[in-house]
């Protein structure tokens, strides 16, 4: 069974409710658009596949006093 996107069940209640589909079909565009903007970042996120780790840092040189070692 297809898992249901995480934005359904909130855009399913604005939309019973009175007030809700007054703000949806007054912003319609702007909701579009957001979730657009959304998907294409999901997409590219998904497609950019695992980061790579942490890289270590190089070992540091303790540092030089001026002295000569014993």
């Amino acid at each position: 069974m297809a898992r249901l996107h995480k934005l359904v069940p909130i855009l399913g209640g604005l939309l019973l409710s009175r007030g809700g589909r007054r703000m949806a079909g007054r912003h319609a565009g702007k909701l579009a658009l957001a979730t657009l903007a959304y998907e294409v970042w999901r997409n590219r996120r998904d497609q950019a596949g695992p980061k790579p780790g942490p890289k270590a840092a190089p070992a540091g040189r303790t540092r030089w006093s001026g002295r000569a070692p014993r």
